[in-house]
């Protein structure tokens, strides 16, 4: 029979059999497997009694027991499919469970719109590419203003609105009012 071992369970088998044939202790094959002594004598025992298969997980290759069914994970593919194709996997769970009365974890339902094309991760997008814009020239060729309204006298007064112009040539504050430079 053949089985299929990680490269952990590898280097497990070969330090456990190096304590079995006497050329390293107990405790340093604890030390080395990052477990306790118990545990080593635990796996040597299992060793001993149903060979190297023991140390690979036995339910390698199988779905997992908490997994959802077939039949429910087609019921809300098809609802995003149908309602919530635009939404973000946070959004689209929020829509599903205020009008839907469906539960289900968010990373699940993400990683199931992934699966079926409804998603694409952050990781995996292509940039945006945003053009530079570069300073003009001249000083006073693009003047930019800002306004920010805003209760200044805190009470004391009405309120007004604060106007900052900036020169985007040069990238400094001016002042319309004594500045020759327009």
């Amino acid at each position: 029979m053949l089985i299929a071992m990680s490269d952990h369970e590898i280097n497990r088998f070969k330090v456990l059999t190096d304590v079995r044939e006497k050329r390293l202790r107990q405790i340093d094959a604890a030390d080395i497997l990052n477990i306790s002594t118990r545990h080593v004598r635990r796996l040597l025992n299992q060793l001993a009694t149903y060979g190297a298969q023991s140390l690979a997980h036995a339910a390698r290759g199988r779905p997992s027991n908490h997994r959802y069914d077939d039949r429910f994970r087609a019921e809300v593919l098809r609802i995003v499919r149908e309602q919530y194709f635009d939404f973000s996997p946070t959004f689209a769970l929020e829509k599903l469970s205020e009008y839907h009365n469906l539960t289900v974890s968010k990373e699940t339902l993400r990683q199931w719109m992934i699966a079926d094309g409804l998603w694409t991760p952050h990781s995996k997008r292509k940039p945006k590419v945003y053009q530079p814009r570069y300073r003009r020239d001249c000083l006073g060729e693009l003047i930019q203003i800002d306004g920010s309204h805003h209760d200044w006298f805190e009470g004391r007064s009405d309120k007004c609105c604060l106007l900052a112009f900036i020169d985007d040539a040069a990238g400094r504050l001016m002042n319309p009012q004594n500045d020759t430079n327009l």
